[in-house]
């Protein structure tokens, strides 16, 4: 029996929700839970949440300082010590970025957090912020939040995805104060090169505009590592997301960072001091612990997503999609087929026929439509399964 709506008539909530809607994901995977109370048993290649465990060294931390009895307490706003430090190393150790652990790195409850917390600390109502076409959803609904003016830039397959700096030099930049960019990119798998971030650094400068990457997915499938503070004089004018959750198996555990220069990184405290209050104690010294993290580990999870890869490469060719082989990071990004109408309908299709969820790539923004997106979180098994049902439904 559906429960009674209860709220007051006359009370109607703020303006701003009029602007966005409910994140397609929170939507959809309840309709996957409804199918899978009737017994459909669907499975999900839709989420990029990493099925494997942080390491061992990680979980032995994680369970030693939650028995201990002093680590239940607020914790500082700016993180511990211990965990600005072994950020400014990992980003010494693998992306050659010297950074003052004191001033230049701020921990994050996911990066995720930090793109609300950049909003609000760099944007007023009615500024314009660059978001790419295709791009992370949260870009474009955050901006909404915010009530910034959203100005967005294309991404196109024939140019590997980057930026065309021709067109966006004939935008109406007045007022743009952000962009947002995003490399190892999601979700289109395409990689960034120096010559791009060059470029991107210099655009920002030149127009007085913060340019933002967010680079979750370096670790994944991979071989060129980069960081846009690679760039002399990026730190200046330049903000970079970083997140364990893909790199290191801790989706749930919300531990990521934002680099930049000590200025930037105060201002976004500002707004983070007022909204949260830190981090628990025996998570972020796990995490000093997951950044120890050797080559080897990162190869072994390579070598498991190298393998899934190969299968849902097999998906795409069942489905006639059409894929670019030097994609990187967490999930594979097709082409759909000239005869299919779009990429909803053929997801839908595949979850209402097969029992299986893919991403469709609509919800990336309109130059997505013709696409669809396979996640690597699941096992060789189940991704064997899927290929099954799918191709018999074909």
């Amino acid at each position: 029996m559906k429960k009674e709506n209860k709220a007051c008539k006359t009370i109607q909530p703020a303006n701003r929700l009029q602007s966005v809607s409910e994140y397609y994901f929170s939507k959809k995977l309840q309709e996957v839970a409804d199918m899978n109370r009737d017994g459909k048993a669907v499975i999900n290649l839709g989420i990029g949440s990493p099925d494997l465990p942080p390491s061992e060294n990680t979980l032995n931390t994680m369970c030693e300082q939650t028995l201990r009895p002093d680590t239940h307490g607020y914790q500082p706003y700016v993180g511990i010590p211990e965990l600005r430090q072994a950020f400014a190393e990992w980003y010494d150790k693998w992306f050659q970025v010297k950074l003052d652990p004191a001033s230049e790195i701020q921990p994050l409850i996911g990066s995720k957090e930090g793109i609300l917390h950049i909003s609000l600390a760099f944007l007023n109502p009615g500024d314009g912020v660059l978001v790419p076409n295709p791009g992370y959803p949260t870009y474009t609904s955050v901006s909404k939040l915010v009530e910034a003016r959203i100005v967005p830039y294309e991404l196109d397959e024939y140019r590997d995805w980057q930026p065309d700096f021709e067109a966006l030099e004939q935008l109406d930049l007045t007022d743009v104060k952000l962009m947002w960019v995003n490399y190892p990119n999601m979700p289109t798998g395409a990689n960034a090169t120096s010559a791009l971030f060059r470029r991107l650094v210099d655009f920002g400068r030149k127009h007085g505009i913060v340019i933002v990457n967010d680079n979750p997915y370096s670790f994944i499938l991979n071989d060129k590592r980069r960081s846009i503070l690679q760039i002399e004089g990026a730190k200046e004018g330049c903000i970079e997301l970083n997140s364990m959750s893909k790199s290191h198996n801790m989706p749930g555990w919300r531990m990521a960072m934002l680099a930049s220069n000590a200025t930037f990184v105060s201002w976004v405290l500002k707004v983070k001091s007022n909204i949260d209050s830190g981090q628990f104690k025996p998570m972020m010294l796990a995490a000093v612990e997951a950044m120890k993290n050797t080559a080897d580990w990162h190869d072994a999870m390579n070598e498991i997503y190298r393998k899934r890869r190969m299968i849902a490469e097999q998906i795409m060719q069942t489905l006639s999609c059409t894929c670019d082989p030097r994609q990187t990071g967490l999930f594979l990004w097709g082409k759909i087929p000239d005869s299919c109408k779009d990429s909803g309908a053929l997801a839908d299709q595949i979850l209402y026929d097969a029992h299986v969820f893919i991403t469709p790539g609509f919800i990336f923004g309109s130059k997505g439509e013709r696409y669809i997106r396979i996640s690597l979180c699941c096992n060789e098994a189940l991704l064997s399964k899927a290929l099954e049902r799918i191709k018999n439904i074909q």
